[in-house]
């Protein structure tokens, strides 16, 4: 008798700390951040960016192989030498309030985009276009005036319905920013700030419903906060950083979580304020990176999960060529220092004209890896003198601040897609508020080269301009690069359907099942 008690205390108590496949057509996440808001183009942060990616679709997307396939348009052709797009739309595509989608979506969603009042940063690739014709409701041509490479990237950004935006005045604060309506596979049902966001199937999403019914994503900035409800079964899915994987992977997360390791789409770098003075000299930013020792910085945070970078292009980006840009040298440091003027005194800092070498590095909250990072560097730059406060900010604070440029060094990373057309990032026209080149990073040939890369579409070519783009860039140290983190995934056993490709593992999120 006691024994059939005790087992039923442990049914009871199983039950309530992870939840029964009868429950699996919900899936449990957590978001580190508060998201900002869900119009594609406006959602630069990584929270935003995720949620609106269930909910908005684009005309193009990848398929599991990284090919670009049709997603709201079911074809595409390309004419005229690479100059036009005729993109063939789908017709049994409905926006989420029951409205057909159309032409005229399209449309309208470019011409929101190039409008000077839309804070967008990918508004460049769309603004080049020489002109977009409705051929009828399902039909769209674009032209261009030369042959433009990235053209078909660009389209993967998620269309907005005219029907619902057509009149508003300010499209960067109006309500559909927390109320957005799509096309996706998921539908937003309640958003209540600062604690959770759940998703809901959409029924006649044009692919086919998804199996997973309902998406809850629960706000947590606290790591520490988020392990302990991954370990009681709390979250289905979550990303984890090599000491968590070697140290936090318990007996429980091991018997019920599969694990993936996926290559790395981005990287994790220093970047530098190039418009304060201390930071101008290339000189300062090569010495500050052959001060940090950052093959030590690698092995002590991700424990064998990842390398040092030292490209603009992600290790699984066909462009990346691992090459050293700067080694640990110390010694060196302090000799490039010392000819630029910066001497040690008694307390043991670099001054100069009475001036001591300090800055500060900003990074976010909700960020070990970051973090510990930041420590690292700080430690071995004052081994040779420099001065460095951290500060670590909430999310939104931490974006808000580089928006208004108000810091003197970064630490964040980068995930990039397929298209090694960086624009966005290294063109001086991308320097302004709001924009991804936040480091003010202005070269004339740079520009140059990355408009001859845009109108290139041989591809041996195309490498040999996209290398040269890397090689000016890098060596001019911009940025100091870290490093190339490994994903490090892990999922509830009870999810089937996932199938690991080059394109990630959520790919094929609508047929994940129990």
């Amino acid at each position: 008798m006691l024994k059939g008690v005790r087992r039923n205390l442990f049914l009871i108590f199983f039950i309530a700390t992870f939840p029964l496949s009868s429950y699996a057509s919900k899936i449990n996440l957590s978001l580190s951040a508060q998201p900002k808001r869900f119009i594609p183009f406006l959602s630069t942060d990584s929270a935003s960016g995720e949620i609106s990616s269930y909910i908005f679709n684009g005309l193009l997307k990848f398929d599991k192989d990284m090919r670009i396939v049709g997603d709201l348009a079911k074809s595409y052709e390309i004419k005229n030498g690479g100059k036009t797009i005729l993109f063939h739309l789908r017709k049994n595509v409905y926006w989420q309030d029951g409205i057909p989608f159309t032409a005229d979506d399209v449309i309208f969603t470019y011409k929101t985009i190039i409008d000077k009042n839309t804070p967008t940063p990918y508004a460049g690739k769309y603004k080049i276009i020489s002109s977009i014709k409705k051929i009828d409701n399902y039909t769209i041509e674009v032209n261009y005036p030369y042959p433009f490479a990235p053209a078909l990237y660009s389209w993967m950004m998620g269309i907005v319905p005219k029907h619902i935006l057509k009149n508003t005045k300010s499209i960067a604060t109006c309500e559909f920013n927390r109320k957005p309506i799509g096309t996706g596979p998921y539908i937003l049902k309640e958003w209540k700030t600062s604690q959770y966001l759940i998703l809901k199937a959409n029924k006649r999403y044009f692919i086919h419903k998804p199996y997973i019914d309902e998406i809850l994503y629960r706000i947590i900035p606290d790591k520490t906060t988020n392990l302990l409800e991954l370990k009681s079964g709390n979250i289905d899915m979550m990303g984890l950083s090599p000491l968590e994987y070697k140290y936090e992977m318990n007996d429980f997360i091991k018997k019920h979580y599969n694990v993936y390791f996926q290559p790395s789409a981005g990287y994790t770098y220093i970047g530098f304020n190039l418009k304060e003075k201390l930071f101008k000299d290339l000189r300062i930013r090569k010495a500050i990176c052959m001060a940090i020792d950052r093959q030590k910085i690698n092995k002590t945070i991700l424990l064998g999960f990842g390398e040092v970078a030292d490209s603009i292009y992600p290790k699984n980006s066909p462009y990346f060529r691992k090459k050293t840009i700067c080694s640990y040298n110390p010694k060196k440091a302090l000799e490039i220092l010392n000819t630029l003027g910066w001497y040690k005194k008694e307390d043991g800092f670099l001054y100069k004209n009475g001036q001591r070498f300090t800055f500060t590095i900003y990074t976010n909250d909700g960020n070990a890896q970051r973090k510990y990072a930041a420590i690292m560097v700080q430690e071995y730059l004052r081994r040779i003198g420099i001065k460095v406060n951290l500060r670590i900010l909430e999310w939104q604070a931490f974006i808000n601040m580089i928006n208004e440029r108000h810091f003197d060094a970064i630490i964040l990373g980068w995930q990039l897609g397929a298209d090694p057309d960086q624009y966005s990032l290294w063109d001086s026209k991308s320097d302004f508020k709001g924009g991804f080149n936040f480091v003010g990073f202005s070269d004339k040939q740079i520009d140059e080269l990355i408009e001859k890369g845009r109108r290139t579409f041989d591809k041996k070519e195309r490498e040999k301009i996209y290398l040269k783009i890397n090689d000016l860039i890098v060596k001019q140290f911009p940025y100091i690069f870290l490093y190339y983190p490994t994903s490090i995934t892990v999922v509830n056993k009870k999810f089937k359907g996932i199938k690991p490709q080059k394109a990630g593992i959520t790919y094929n999120f609508i047929e994940w099942h129990e």
